[in-house]
């Protein structure tokens, strides 16, 4: 649909997830700046890349969301392969409190919530991404198979993380090093019992990520249903304050 197509709830709940998600990022790239400032070094400045490849999910989505009318399969498809191939970069930066020791120059404990802003930014913008396209899936096929949808990215992006942490491939090999790529990946699902880390990273990762995917919808929907609640009776207050205007008025006429 179309940003006209947005009621004005919808469209200030979309452009309130922007600000919030915008000052959240902003607090990690200023937290990182003045790491270098205060150290004159680029320890962790690669995170601020790793946040951009966040966002590319997170845009695909939007996009794909604010599209005018019923997405057509040619279109759908070839912009969805490319989110799910980007997808995994989101919570990946949760891996990288791997890079968390300490360090001359810089507290610890600043160096732990500058990771964990980076972290808890990438998780988020997986979320409102999957969000999105779990909207398109159950639109088109129902809400089971929306759910059904959510389940394996996450589990896929799981994979993907070990991939990138473990065996140092990125989105990017997909078309650089695709033999190399093609090949490691098919050497785990012939062998699974001589790659056993391979699956207890993504059993354990996507079950992680899964419910907590599930947390976070749930508590929207509970503070959505209140929200609803709430505006259910004051328009029944309405209603009825019209009403007895009306008898007010019959009665006196």
């Amino acid at each position: 649909m179309s940003v006209a197509a947005f009621s004005a709830p919808q469209l200030r709940q979309r452009l309130n997830l922007v600000l919030v998600l915008g000052a959240s990022l902003a607090l990690s790239v200023v937290l990182i700046a003045f790491r270098v400032f205060l150290t004159h070094k680029i320890t962790l400045v690669f995170l601020l890349w790793n946040l951009f490849l966040a966002l590319i999910p997170f845009g695909l989505s939007t996009l794909l969301g604010l599209a005018h009318g019923r997405l057509k399969a040619r279109v759908l498809l070839p912009v969805g392969a490319v989110w799910l191939l980007f997808f995994p970069n989101a919570p990946y930066i949760l891996t990288d409190l791997f890079h968390l020791e300490p360090r001359a120059g810089v507290p610890y404990w600043y160096d732990l919530a500058l990771i964990l802003s980076c972290a808890w930014n990438g998780l988020m913008l997986a979320y409102a991404s999957l969000t999105d396209m779990q909207t398109l899936v159950a639109r088109r096929m129902g809400t089971w198979t929306g759910w059904g949808f959510a389940a394996v990215a996450l589990l896929l992006s799981s994979f993907g993380i070990y991939l990138g942490r473990y065996l140092r491939f990125n989105s990017w090999d997909i078309v650089t090093n695709p033999l190399t790529l093609f090949y490691d990946i098919l050497n785990r699902l012939v062998h699974p019992t001589a790659h056993l880390s391979t699956w207890g990273v993504t059993l354990l990762f996507g079950a992680f990520l899964l419910l907590g995917y599930a947390t976070v919808r749930l508590m929207g929907r509970v503070g959505g249903g209140r929200a609803c609640v709430g505006r259910l009776k004051t328009s029944l207050k309405l209603v009825s304050g019209c009403n007895r205007w009306r008898i007010r008025i019959a009665d006196t006429a």
